[in-house]
């Protein structure tokens, strides 16, 4: 009887037993997480930029990295991983380990864009990562070489009708916000200009600036000195308001097109799983780098304007700006090859 007893009781016993270990693990899995995130960052963290070195992007990263290792007190560095218009980069961060650790500066294009574009990305900016916070909205300034005769918008209208499909304009991808710029004033205007994408703004720009290309947005932090030193002229802001650090340089919509209005955006993200406790302290600590008066006059003073947000609103302008760009990419039948 004392058998059948004890034969009746072992399972109830092992399930205690099981039930009781989960529980350890779970309280230890919980104490593990807490002591990571107490003692974050106990090393240095890099920002995966998805672009090649020059561009934009990078060129405000660097300013916000380094204001940033000054207040986690560990090294905060620019890792330049670009090609396939920052998808490569971008599936790059979201295959790293959620610790806090590699975190990634996405764009307009990457966050908003190439999943309309893309059969495969390689990555979801929404489901692959953990929103950290909206960094900054901008403009982009269209700028030529000096060897195109022009000066403002009707100009180009003007020799771009004379000369269909001859200029040649850059951008840093297809689908990149350079490129949707582009293509949003040629639908407007009806020119037709030749689309040349390389790997980055960093590269689109140095072309132009050789004459290989006529036209270009570019940011105002990557073309402001070659503006200043004449390499190559300013034509229209891009966005609705014109830029501090260029005020003599007018809007497209005040140049003739009424409507036009097309800037870039960019966010702050880690890879998915990243315990709440270590967005939490990064999101902290991005929006006293964006508040910082040597970070935010550098940034005003290139047309960009800091924001620092919380996650979940960096992830609701995600999903609302994938919306606004499908239907433009769908309208002009872009295509990547």
């Amino acid at each position: 009887m004392g058998s059948a007893k004890m034969r009746c009781l072992l399972p109830m016993v092992q399930k205690l037993l099981v039930c009781a270990l989960c529980s350890l693990v779970l309280t230890f899995s919980g104490i593990g997480v807490s002591v990571a995130a107490d003692s974050y960052p106990n090393r240095g963290i890099r920002i995966v930029m998805p672009y090649p070195p020059g561009g934009g992007g990078d060129t405000i990263g660097r300013p916000i990295a380094k204001k940033m290792s000054d207040l986690l007190g560990q090294s905060v560095v620019i890792d330049n991983r670009g090609g396939a218009g920052g998808n490569i980069g971008m599936e790059f961060a979201a295959r790293s380990a959620p610790d806090g650790y590699t975190l990634v500066m996405g764009l307009t294009a990457q966050l908003a864009v190439n999943q309309s574009l893309f059969k495969n990305t390689g990555y979801d900016p929404v489901a692959d990562f953990e929103p950290i916070s909206l960094i900054a909205n901008g403009a982009y300034l269209l700028v030529a070489h000096p060897s195109l005769p022009i000066k403002t918008i009707k100009d180009l209208v003007d020799i771009a009708t004379k000369r269909p499909n001859q200029i040649l304009y850059a951008s840093s991808g297809n689908g990149s916000g350079a490129h949707l710029a582009t293509e949003l004033m040629k639908t407007m205007t009806g020119i037709k200009l030749v689309h040349v994408p390389y790997k980055g703004g960093g590269p689109a720009l140095v072309d132009t600036i050789s004459g290989q290309a006529q036209l270009l947005f570019a940011t105002p932090v990557a073309a402001g000195g070659h503006l200043r030193s004449g390499r190559v002229r300013g034509i229209a802001v891009s966005t609705s308001k014109r830029v501090l650090s260029f005020p003599d340089i007018p809007t497209v919509a005040e140049s003739g097109l009424k409507g036009y209005d097309s800037g870039v955006w960019y966010g702050l993200l880690t890879p998915k799983g990243t315990p709440s406790a270590i967005v939490g302290r990064l999101n902290s600590e991005l929006k006293k780098t964006l508040t910082d008066t040597s970070v935010s006059s550098f940034l005003s003073q290139n047309g960009i304007d800091a924001i620092g947000s919380s996650p979940e609103v960096l992830t609701q302008y995600m999903k609302s700006e994938m919306t606004k760009w499908k239907e433009v990419i769908k309208a002009a039948n872009i295509k990547i090859d």
